[in-house]
């Protein structure tokens, strides 16, 4: 039969990312690619309608402006020429053959405005930046065959700038991240809500499983639906096993009592009357494994002194003239447990050690028994002086029903006991594994959750 998988045993994920930030990111890569193509999209849509309307104020304040030159006589225009300045911030000038000018900057729009501009005020229009280093547009034109230029400021004609794409790209990624994360949050929350409602079937919680049968998504809801009516038949079941171990305890522990009642009775040889009673304590032993690995996880976890809990164990112990155990225990140590369960693994193990640990050419058996604190942990080991087991074997050793070789089997062996260990402590919280020691024998390590700040007042005696 082959082991279980505990969770250090499970696969591990190639790439540790969670399925929220997976789809996160790539809702993300997706808005982002999305939002960009729109903008370029955007910008190209607008060139044309952005230059014309530029090229068409520009040109609408250049014949304005001529128009008022050309119907003003000489006196008149000094005034009209102040008051443009004054009032509009335009400088209409004659162009000297002497001046000096820098073409308008080369890009896709200035090109676009320059080339309507010769359009609508005729092919020997100039547009620069600067006339004798004096920045500002510069538009010249002529009146009559004279030449003039026109200087405004060019940023009364300047339509959205890179700050304000900029801007407005940030703010379109930064709502379109937050959607992302509210949509990733939606899709997630459905598997969040049944990976947590399988962890409590996997820790017997059958009552606090319900998943919503009304959602939305037709699909989450037959998924919902499905693992509603699995639980719910995983606890007819559990509950099933239950009656049916209360009725193996009934039904056949008490016909082997009658059984070594009239076999006391009734058989004159004493021989034969203790191996047959032997015989019936042996299988009474046996569906007391069976009961105790297949007992329900019904454990009520409480502070519990592992000191007292330990001497508790080996009280019954120390009168068998064939075991010897040396204790070596902390001072003071309490763990959480449920003291009745962890006295049953103890037990177990004090057992499995008592019947294999026996070292070879000797009559007594020597256990060897430690506990100390480490952190938030207490660790307790128990070593024997026995054989040990092949290292091929030792995870194998907590397996139900697998016996290892003869050296540590026996007839009246299930091959639950430390199945059996290895349960309790898991339900507990706490860890358990094997080794072998270096000088010969077999460990069994257990880590438990420590519990600080209470100190036991008395001894503690579990009844399992």
């Amino acid at each position: 039969m082959p082991a279980p998988l505990d969770d250090s045993e499970q696969p591990k994920a190639r790439y540790g990312i969670s399925l929220f930030w997976r789809t996160f990111f790539l809702l993300g890569v997706l808005l982002a690619g999305s939002v960009l193509a729109w903008t370029q999209t955007l910008e190209e849509m607008e060139l044309e309608p952005r230059t014309i309307q530029t090229a068409n104020q520009i040109a609408s304040v250049v014949n304005l402006s001529r128009a008022a030159v050309m119907h003003a006589d000489a006196i008149a225009r000094v005034s009209l020429f102040k008051t443009m300045k004054d009032q509009e911030h335009l400088i209409i000038r004659p162009r000297e053959p002497k001046d000096v000018f820098e073409p308008v900057q080369e890009n896709h729009l200035n090109r676009h405005i320059v080339e309507h501009l010769k359009f609508r005020l005729g092919p020997d229009t100039v547009v620069t930046d600067s006339v004798n280093k004096e920045p500002g547009l510069w538009i010249g034109f002529s009146i009559d065959k004279d030449l003039y230029w026109l200087q405004t400021d060019r940023n009364r004609f300047d339509q959205a700038t890179g700050r304000t794409w900029t801007i407005w790209l940030l703010t379109a990624a930064a709502l379109s991240l937050a959607g992302a994360a509210g949509i990733a949050g939606l899709i997630n929350r459905p598997l969040k809500d049944l990976s947590t409602a399988a962890s409590r079937v996997r820790d017997g919680d059958f009552q606090a499983t319900a998943l919503d049968e009304t959602v939305g998504t037709q699909e989450i809801r037959a998924v919902n639906f499905g693992f509603n009516r699995m639980t719910r038949k995983l606890a007819q079941i559990e509950q099933d096993r239950m009656v049916m171990l209360a009725g193996i305890s009934h039904d056949l522990r008490t016909p082997l009592a009658r059984l070594r009642l009239e076999t006391e009775l009734s058989v004159p040889d004493a021989e034969a009357r203790e191996a047959m009673a032997g015989d019936i304590s042996q299988l009474d032993a046996i569906i007391g494994k069976f009961l105790d690995y297949a007992r329900p996880n019904d454990m009520r976890l409480n502070p519990v002194s592992l000191n007292n809990l330990v001497e508790a164990c080996l009280e019954p112990l120390r009168k068998r003239t064939d075991l010897e155990f040396k204790v070596a225990l902390q001072d003071q140590l309490m763990v959480l447990a449920d003291p009745v369960e962890l006295q049953r693994a103890l037990n177990n193990l004090l057992e499995n050690a008592a019947r294999y640990g026996k070292s070879e050419g000797l009559e007594m058996t020597r256990v060897d028994i430690s506990a100390r604190a480490v952190d938030d942990k207490v660790l307790l080991r128990l070593r024997d002086h026995g054989a040990g087991v092949p290292a091929e074997q030792l995870k194998q050793l907590t397996t139900p029903f697998f016996r290892g070789e003869s050296a540590r089997t026996a007839a009246n062996s299930t091959g639950l006991g430390l199945a059996i260990v290895e349960q309790v402590v898991s339900r507990m919280g706490g860890s358990f594994d094997l080794s072998n020691a270096s000088g010969g024998g077999l460990c069994a390590n257990i880590a438990l959750q420590r519990v600080t700040g209470m100190v036991a007042q008395r001894p503690e005696k579990p009844t399992p």
